[in-house]
């Protein structure tokens, strides 16, 4: 029997719009690069992740969830929410959690927006949110960051129309660490339409240290903002993907709904339990990442001058047309960066010796 078919060309099975969709890009593997470099090791600043390894008590409690992996966890995530409730003072139903803030994030975009519905946001900013609005059916609506790599609130609040149905503000901005202060965000808020979600994205907050930078919690008096938070960076949980949401309790219970059943782990759920019992470390860990990130950031400005303040754990570079020449240049000397082709490079703030490695190299790519 002939198979006529098997070398017809393939019919369509997926979405045709996806074609023109950039895919994530993850940060390159430091074994991969000191293998092809033949170093004994290399240094990977791309990710944003914690370089001090996860908090006292993780490891014996995902151990002991995991002895239970034969059940299905909490589907309700009722502890951790309840955990998070009492840290944050905020009520439990206020609350949802999911696999990162980037999968709330996607939630939300499901919660809210039909197809041809509008999704509002800061370019660049998280690279994320064009791949949620597309594979979500929402419109995307960019606005281009001002002059020193920040939202621009006055023209996103001006590109707002009646197909917007939710704004992302991203604070402080991933890449480009810069970060929207609360008289701007204040204007901004009142200028958007109540039945707008406004979705403050705060994956970096424990990064902060401008006081003029607004804790999104604190807008929780106005039903149309949600906060994301996440457990994936300063509180070293990347490698379990745990983030929450605080928002409207109507808007959460609707996030609860859509949310991929089960999808916050047991051992997940128990390793963010022990981290929040560590929030004193937490404190001190950030404390070294905020003295690292000035002194990066000082060193590089001989170089680049117009590196932006950053409130996260990571610092931009505005290198342009130059961005990937500058991040091949450092991977040759053995460490990842993360460039953004045409635009800039994020560096993440690792251990004192990584950033000397990573200045090393920046002067000689640059010098």
């Amino acid at each position: 029997m002939t198979d006529t078919g098997r070398h017809q060309p393939p019919l369509r099975l997926t979405r045709a719009d996806l074609d023109a969709l950039p895919n994530y890009v993850p940060g390159r593997s430091p074994a991969d690069l000191a293998r092809e470099l033949g170093l004994p090791e290399a240094i990977k600043l791309a990710s944003n992740e914690v370089p001090y390894g996860p908090l006292p008590g993780v490891v014996e409690a995902v151990a002991e969830a995991v002895a239970g992996s034969h059940r299905y966890p909490d589907m309700g995530v009722v502890a951790l929410r309840q955990a998070l409730a009492e840290r944050y003072g905020v009520d439990a139903d206020r609350i949802a959690t999911g696999c990162g803030s980037v999968a709330l994030a996607e939630h939300l975009v499901r919660a809210t927006c039909l197809p041809g519905d509008e999704l509002l946001y800061s370019w660049r900013s998280f690279e994320a949110y064009p791949i949620i609005a597309a594979t979500s059916g929402a419109t995307s609506v960019r606005v281009p960051n001002d002059a020193g790599h920040g939202h621009d609130l006055a023209s996103m609040a001006a590109a707002v129309t009646d197909r917007t149905r939710m704004i992302l503000v991203c604070n402080p901005n991933n890449p480009t660490g810069t970060a929207v202060r609360e008289a701007e965000l204040d204007r901004f808020l009142d200028a958007v339409p109540d039945d707008v979600l406004v979705v403050i994205d705060e994956a970096y907050r424990e990064f902060v240290t401008d006081p003029e930078v607004p804790d999104g919690l604190s807008y929780l008096d106005r039903p149309n903002v949600a906060v994301l938070r996440t457990l994936s960076k300063a509180w070293g949980l990347a490698g379990l993907r745990i983030g929450w949401l605080v928002a409207e309790p109507t808007v959460a219970a609707a996030v609860r709904k859509v949310v991929t059943p089960f999808s916050t782990s047991m051992a997940a759920q128990a390793g963010a339990l022990a981290a929040l019992a560590q929030a004193s470390e937490v404190e001190r860990r950030c404390a070294l990442v905020v003295a690292e990130r000035d002194r990066v950031t000082e060193a590089l400005r001989k170089f680049v001058p117009d590196v932006p303040e950053s409130q996260a754990n990571f610092v931009w570079l505005p290198l342009g047309d130059r961005a990937v020449e500058f991040g091949r240049a450092c991977e040759a000397r053995g460490v990842i960066v993360r460039p953004f082709p045409g635009d800039g490079v994020r560096v993440t703030i690792g251990t004192p010796a990584e950033n000397d490695a990573f200045l090393a190299a920046a002067e000689a790519a640059l010098a």
